[in-house]
């Protein structure tokens, strides 16, 4: 087991070396295109300069319609090369002509601000392309400042499945082995770039009905890290500090952190209550005015994150379930889903204000350990759809990654019935209670569903 307990000079850090840094005055948004009833770009771009105060979005590919829509905007544009193009990139060469085509026809008409090598690589590939994207992201920048496009930042936005723990924040760290491995020697290139390190925080996949308050920016009790003696108002927080802290023990507390997506839907199926105009709109709501505030969070109290809300409009061709098609602040012809003032001119609905923090200070009567509301049972299972060459991989993965697969092995008490999809069920879970329960944990590349059903059988049972 690791040491929950930080050292004596990462408390030092939070109390005697709190760090400033320049506010940052936007807020963004990212713009998916997995709809086909979309209105074209130019369009689009219109309709952001005109009429909201949007003036940066984030693109999931590089799209020559769109920067070329955006271009005289003035509204900042992230663009992303494809994780499949990783391998490639180690060519400078390659990576010129790559530029050549994608990026100078458009730059610096269009205002491209960063380029993101990949998106959520660690969760999505495997070992092979997860250890050359840092290699890629150097190439890739050299090649830029070959091609004299040296103001253009390069970086990557990953999950929150890069982080081995995130409760409480003080304790949180980064995975074995991609700390060192990958994501020290990325911060190093980032540090000496002066480029963002992306990060998605999404308070929504750890939805719990008894903590709805805190994750939705609704007034609540709070939460106290009795380590770092911070109180949290907010699940947002808590992530990005758990980050941040991560950063603190490889020792790159200075690199900037993005929230490079964010975001809560408004429709779900009939087993995601959690999915409503109204919770969509406390959230993004909430976001925002935080965002405005210009507060920061208890361990970076003087930083403005960069915030890009998920997403622009409802998407309906996403796969995934209801949820997945519903996280856009506008419907395709423009109208708001919901109003949060992102609209020139107008004023957000009346919400509850945000709680004011607490300062810790001798806890005023307040508990000195975390407050962990109750959590209802959750168990990671395959899709229904989910073939069994799948869930043989998930089985493969899990079992090699330290959990015990002695249960689902011959004579052990969840052997039977000795089917893929049986085995696959108990080892995915196991990983998934393991890891931490977040949403995440569970994803196994779009194999697996958090249900509440508890599926033990007999002698056979499954950790909750």
């Amino acid at each position: 087991m690791p040491d929950k307990r930080p050292s004596m000079l990462l408390v030092l850090i939070f109390f005697v070396a709190p760090l400033f840094f320049p506010a940052v005055n936007s807020i963004g948004v990212n713009y998916g295109t997995l709809g086909n009833n979309l209105p074209p770009p130019a369009q689009v771009a219109q309709f952001l300069k005109d009429k909201t105060v949007i003036d940066r979005i984030k693109i999931f590919d590089i799209n020559p319609d769109i920067l070329r829509a955006f271009a005289n905007t003035g509204i900042s544009v992230t663009v992303t090369v494809p994780n499949g193009e990783i391998p490639n990139l180690l060519d400078i060469s390659y990576a010129r002509r790559y530029i050549d085509a994608n990026i100078k026809p458009f730059y610096p008409q269009t205002k491209i601000d960063v380029i993101l090598v990949g998106n959520e690589v660690l969760h999505w590939d495997g070992p092979d392309i997860q250890m050359k994207l840092v290699p890629a992201m150097k190439t890739f920048y050299q090649a830029l400042g070959q091609s004299g496009l040296k103001d253009i930042k390069v970086s990557s936005p990953h999950s929150l499945g890069i982080l081995l723990r995130s409760n409480p924040p003080s304790a949180a760290r980064f995975r074995p082995g991609w700390d060192v491995g990958i994501l020290a020697p990325m911060l190093q290139f980032l540090r000496e770039t002066k480029g963002p390190f992306m990060v998605n925080p999404y308070p929504y996949f750890g939805y719990n009905p008894k903590q709805e308050d805190f994750l939705l920016f609704r007034k609540n009790k709070g939460v106290y890290d009795r380590f770092s003696k911070k109180w949290y108002t907010n699940s947002f927080d808590m992530l990005l500090d758990a980050v941040y802290m991560s950063m603190v023990r490889l020792k790159y507390p200075d690199v900037e952190i993005v929230a490079a997506e964010t975001g809560w839907p408004s429709q779900g199926e009939s087993f995601e209550p959690q999915c409503t105009v109204e919770n969509a709109a406390s959230y993004n709501g909430g976001l925002l005015r935080k965002y405005n505030s210009g507060t920061g969070t208890p361990l970076m109290p003087h930083r403005k994150i960069e915030t890009y809300i998920f997403g622009l409009f409802n998407e309906n061709t996403k796969p995934g379930s209801t949820a997945e098609r519903n996280f856009g602040l506008f419907r395709p012809d423009f109208t708001p889903v919901y109003n949060i003032g992102v609209l020139k001119g107008e004023q957000a609905q009346p919400t509850p204000a945000l709680p004011a923090p607490r300062n810790g200070s001798g806890n005023n009567g307040q508990p000195t350990s975390p407050v962990r509301p109750a959590e209802s049972k959750k168990f990671c299972m395959p899709k229904a759809e989910a073939t069994d060459a799948q869930l043989q991989s998930n089985i493969n993965y899990v079992c090699s990654q330290g959990v015990d697969c002695t249960p689902i092995q011959a004579g052990g008490p969840c052997f039977n019935p000795n089917t893929i999809r049986s085995h696959a069920a108990f080892a995915m879970n196991s990983y998934y209670q393991r890891e931490g329960r977040n949403q995440f944990n569970c994803d196994f590349a779009g194999t697996g569903v958090v249900a509440s059903a508890d599926p033990s059988y007999g002698t056979c049972k499954f950790q909750s």
